[in-house]
């Protein structure tokens, strides 16, 4: 056989090997290893098989550099050896080396990285599988010499005191999410709910609290005519009772057992009363979820540092954190954010100062958690209808208090400074070209 045709099968034979491990290693790197598990639990052998190499990725990924080292290093010699043996009697002779570079580094770019490297990213799980079976066989032929770089790597990270981070972060778990919605596994109701599944834990009882203004509770003394009316007007399902005042309760009632099949019930209100539950406002959610279900109590009394009432969480707040609002036929839709006219709102003011940053895209700091604090932080005393202030580029004003509240505000929208400099630059581009 011709020299220059058993070169030019090495060369073809090692381009293949180049990109093989170039695909090989974009392939493992991005693959999903959830798909990979759901695969494998069906029954699927090779996703099995898969799984098991890309679950020790320190030895496969030392085991591709070595291969695809070795044979690139092996491209370029015989390569070299090609242009000596094709350009020895011309003129070109002394440029062989030079040449073969050129060639090679053009031919491995393309064919050997860039090309196999694009199509296994598209396909990450498939070609895995796919190249598992030779990657196998290379592991274990190139054990010995993984080994020792493995133990190199272990050397420098105790020289360097570095420690392996595996953990996912909670950032890195909504971008994922988000992705997956992105490419349509996942819609966007789903997403929503991984979202505040994963936020869940972040969130306190006193993030999520009915204020103690807003609570519908009785004395102890009160009639049971009374507290029927009490039941008739909120008509919620469990009222509080207290003593003396709201900060001193002592028992909830619920309307099953305080209403029979014959009407109000005649047993004593100490017989039907249960004794509520106390937590802290820095309670985590999670945590309460869990021992309101061992207590079989529905609502949490939120004490703050002097013992008094600052407001309740129940079961139904904890719940909706995480698959949004529960609407009863009793309750009333209430739109938080209305537009009255152009660019122009009537916002609730009870509602999250995250959702009021998020809805008019606007950067806020403050320690409050309302659109109510937010407001009283701004105008630095207690609001009172008509009051106005600007923030940014809205112009808001209070135009219902309850109880030393903010129930309302009226926010107009203007244009922003961002949006004015892109208008008045788009008017200056049309002037431009109506001159020329």
């Amino acid at each position: 056989m011709d020299i220059n045709i058993t070169y030019l099968i090495i060369m073809a034979v090692c381009l293949v090997f180049s990109a093989y491990f170039s695909a090989t290693e974009t392939a493992f790197s991005t693959l999903s290893k959830t798909k990979l598990k759901t695969l494998a639990e069906k029954g699927n052998k090779r996703a099995t098989r898969t799984l098991a190499i890309a679950e020790k990725y320190d030895r496969l990924i030392s085991t591709i550099l070595v291969g695809n080292n070795v044979v690139n290093i092996l491209l370029a010699t015989v390569s070299t050896l090609f242009f000596i043996e094709l350009l020895q009697n011309t003129n070109k002779a002394n440029m062989a080396s030079t040449i073969s570079t050129a060639v090679c580094t053009v031919v491995v770019l393309i064919f050997g990285e860039i090309t196999p490297k694009s199509l296994a990213s598209d396909f990450p799980e498939k070609f895995a599988m796919v190249a598992t079976p030779l990657i196998r066989l290379l592991i274990f032929i190139l054990a010995p010499v993984t080994f020792i770089f493995t133990m190199w790597k272990k050397l420098l990270a105790f020289i360097f005191r570095i420690e392996k981070d595996d953990k996912i972060s909670q950032e890195e778990l909504l971008m994922l999410v988000e992705e997956v919605q992105e490419d349509g596994t996942i819609d966007n109701e789903e997403g929503d709910l991984l979202r505040n599944a994963i936020n869940f834990a972040d969130l306190k009882a006193e993030d999520i609290l009915t204020h103690r203004v807003d609570l519908e509770a009785f004395p102890s003394d009160a009639t049971k005519d009374e507290i029927a009316e009490k039941f008739t007007e909120s008509r919620f399902s469990r009222l509080l009772m207290y003593e003396d005042s709201i900060d001193n309760i002592v028992g909830v009632i619920h309307h099953k057992d305080f209403f029979t099949a014959s009407g109000v019930t005649d047993e004593p209100l100490e017989e039907i009363v249960t004794k509520p539950m106390f937590i802290r406002p820095t309670e985590p959610i999670d945590a309460l979820l869990r021992d309101l279900k061992n207590t079989k109590s529905h609502i949490a009394v939120v004490v703050d540092e002097y013992g008094g009432t600052l407001g309740i969480v129940t079961m139904e707040d904890i719940l909706e954190e995480l698959v949004g609002d529960i609407w009863d036929e009793h309750d009333e839709v209430v739109e938080d954010y209305k537009e009255i006219a152009e660019n122009t709102f009537r916002v609730d003011c009870g509602g999250n100062l995250d959702e009021f940053r998020e809805f008019f895209d606007i950067e806020i700091e403050s320690e409050s958690i309302t659109i109510n604090g937010w407001i009283m932080e701004q105008l630095e005393r207690i609001p009172t209808c008509g009051d106005k202030f600007t923030y940014e580029n809205l112009d808001i004003t209070v135009s219902e208090t309850d109880f030393h509240r903010v129930s309302t505000i009226v926010v107009v929208r203007g244009e922003r400074d961002d949006e004015r400099d892109a208008r008045d630059k788009d008017k200056e581009k049309d002037k431009e070209r109506t001159t020329v």
